[in-house]
């Protein structure tokens, strides 16, 4: 059992969890990822480390009550336990000697963002941190990714924090100015990653990308984690989660991520409705 030590909202539906374990804390790196289940009924969820304390032997994930699992995960508290909590799983990212670099990160890709700027801020690096959020009730982490930029832009679909506009936008502005980039990282929906790689593509500028496929076991065995990266089939779990977003074929990660979405909607309405009746039953 893994103890969750410390857990917060960070707006109505994404959670921010501490969690006790050690043996992961003492390996982590920017980029890798856990698998957790809350109990022996859930599913199996992967999450990318936000964050680890290699001294407290803990570390820390940002999830989305999106589904049955992640609902159920929702209603722990502080002091409750996880069944499972294995990792660190995947490759960790590449990010040493790169001196000026854009971070940009979509929604709650930029839980998966903020490690990586932090790592190259403290390494020295210029990172230019571009964020979006459809509006502002929805921004996460924003004083964390300020402390770890040298540059943070926020960009809001409706206007309603920072600027107006998708962060290809202000991506797009920054390579028109003349600002070089040892590479772009860009994490989020995988629309967001398509429409950043063709611009940076245009611009010859090195994208990498963290894919997010259907994923099971998270060890390469099961299949379910493939993706299409320059003609050739790998999987997520262990020869990612991180590719060239250039050679990446997002369309077919966009159809395959949508195949369970009815069985998905189908689960949380159940385990909701079950909810309702245990609270009619009190």
């Amino acid at each position: 059992m893994f103890k969750i030590v410390k857990k917060e909202s960070l707006n109505a539906q994404t959670d921010r969890m501490t969690v006790l374990a050690p043996l992961v804390a003492a390996k982590a790196l920017p980029g890798q990822f856990v698998i957790l289940r809350a109990d022996e009924y859930a599913e199996r969820i992967p999450l990318t480390v936000a964050d680890y304390d290699r001294e407290a032997g803990t570390v820390t994930v940002i999830f989305q009550k999106v589904g049955m699992s992640t609902q159920k995960i929702g209603e722990l508290k502080e002091g409750e336990s996880l069944l499972d909590f294995v990792g660190p799983l995947g490759t960790a990212s590449h990010l040493d000697g790169l001196r000026r670099v854009a971070v940009i990160g979509g929604g709650l890709g930029c839980a998966i963002a903020y490690p990586q700027a932090k790592y190259l801020h403290a390494a020295g690096a210029q990172v230019d941190m571009i964020v979006g959020f459809r509006n502002a009730d929805l921004i996460i982490l924003e004083e964390e990714m300020r402390a770890v930029s040298t540059n943070l832009i926020m960009m809001t679909d409706d206007g309603s924090k920072g600027e107006r506009g998708f962060v290809t936008d202000a991506l797009k502005a920054q390579l028109e100015a003349g600002v070089e980039y040892d590479e772009v990282i860009a994490i989020g929906p995988p629309v967001m990653m398509k429409f950043v790689s063709l611009l940076t593509k245009q611009y010859g500028v090195k994208t990498i990308v963290s894919m997010n496929p259907i994923m099971i076991d998270g060890t390469g065995m099961c299949g379910g984690c493939r993706v299409t990266v320059g003609g050739k089939i790998k999987f997520a779990c262990v020869d990612g989660p991180e590719f060239d977003g250039h050679e990446v074929d997002f369309d077919e990660l966009i159809r395959r991520n949508s195949a369970y979405v009815p069985q998905e909607r189908e689960a949380a309405h159940r385990y909701n409705c079950n909810l309702m009746k245990q609270a009619e039953e009190k």
